[in-house]
């Protein structure tokens, strides 16, 4: 991309991005510059009743080197705002965050597929409920779903005849909030996709799933024939783990629908493809990774810590592994031209070793051997010091 055209997506939809930030020696070689490149963190765990407490927490993820955060909130059906308590947790979240300087990410979901908001009436109250949080909050980034190419977020997958409903489905949801939130205001980014990195397109199994190569495909399709006049979105979300925590990030997928850190050429042709030429940008369109994680062991002083057993298929690495995976991934996304920032899932692990030990800290708190590389890196992406040649 040359400079000139980084200039002119400087302000993208409202957002004020740090123009000359952006303006690269290359767009691809070292020495780059980027000052608004965000490295932060998925961590729910700061989702706290107590505002002192979620002020504790947030600082937490602060002086581990975040300077972006998402949380959840889980839309249920029915309902167009949220319930008083739930309110009360995003607030204290939201003003920790902006008194850290950290910006806040907020993920609108349902909790399962069993939920999934399929007629017009839901549709529309997923969209108010998500609309409400811009408007009773000091925030501006909402996602819309959550890997809704998966069965485990989003049913049904298929039609009767294999066709891809989920991708018209969603986009129906993703075009009714896209309304909803720039009704409140022109400047929240309505962040889109949130899409898992793999699928098996193959409707007669019983884990009926979409790769994001047909979900975005099949996206770009329906909104073309739907012939909306506005965007589904102002940035996509990506999640682009590995198939497990024992494989290195970066490593391109060519002859696969997989797409993960080392596809992102390949995710940028993908998003031309479905939306060159419409109101919805495509191959230009800011990308977000807001999840992508590597679970450690637990070392054996610290087993008595953690509940459950761990998944065979995980694979997770000695601490040592986990730092070079998490400094590798950053490196990669910040020399992306495209790319916004990354979130790591987590700070902290999660307590059931069926979750995620992904964190760089202990579930007691304590810090890995990955912590301060990890913060050094995430600091260094942020001061520009990361040599795209290298």
């Amino acid at each position: 991309m040359s400079v000139a055209r980084l200039v002119c997506r400087a302000v993208h939809r409202g957002l004020v991005i740090a123009a000359a930030a952006l303006v690269l020696a290359g767009c691809g070689g070292g020495g780059s510059e980027r000052d608004d490149f965000l490295v932060g963190v998925v961590e729910d765990s700061v989702r706290l009743p107590q505002p002192a407490a979620a002020r504790e927490r947030l600082q937490d993820v602060h002086d581990a080197g975040f300077d972006a955060l998402r949380i959840t909130s889980i839309w249920s059906p029915g309902q167009t705002e949220p319930t008083q308590s739930e309110l009360r947790v995003l607030r204290n979240v939201a003003e920790a965050s902006r008194s850290a300087g950290v910006r806040l990410f907020i993920a609108v979901y349902h909790a399962g597929s069993a939920t999934t908001p399929q007629t017009d009436q839901e549709r529309s109250d997923f969209a108010a409920y998500a609309a409400s949080l811009p408007r009773q909050l000091p925030v501006r980034d909402i996602i819309i779903g959550n890997e809704p190419n998966l069965n485990r977020f989003w049913m049904p997958q298929f039609g009767p005849d294999g066709e891809d409903v989920a991708a018209r489905d969603y986009g129906l949801l993703l075009a009714e909030s896209y309304d909803a939130l720039k009704a409140v205001s022109e400047d929240v980014n309505v962040i889109g996709g949130a899409l898992a990195p793999r699928g098996s397109d193959r409707p007669e199994l019983a884990r009926d799933t979409h790769s994001p190569t047909a979900f975005l495909r099949d996206l770009g399709l329906f909104y073309r024939q739907s012939g909306r006049d506005r965007p589904l979105m102002d940035t996509l979300a990506y999640h682009p783990y590995e198939t497990n925590s024992s494989v290195a990030p970066g490593n391109p997928h060519p002859e696969s629908t997989t797409m993960t850190l080392g596809d992102y050429d390949r995710l940028r042709t993908l998003l031309g493809e479905a939306f060159e030429g419409t109101p919805q940008e495509g191959e230009d369109l800011p990308i977000l990774y807001t999840e992508f994680g590597v679970e450690t062991r637990i070392p054996a002083d610290k087993a008595d810590l953690y509940e459950g057993r761990e998944f065979p298929s995980v694979k997770p690495v000695d601490e040592q592994t986990q730092a070079d995976d998490y400094t590798k991934a950053i490196r990669l996304a910040y020399c992306q031209e495209t790319v916004l920032g990354i979130l790591l899932f987590h700070v902290f692990d999660e307590l059931d070793l069926r979750g995620w030990q992904s964190g760089v800290r202990y579930v007691d708190g304590t810090p890995k051997q990955s912590y301060d590389i990890v913060k050094r890196e995430a600091e260094a992406a942020r001061a520009g010091k990361v040599d795209c040649e290298d």
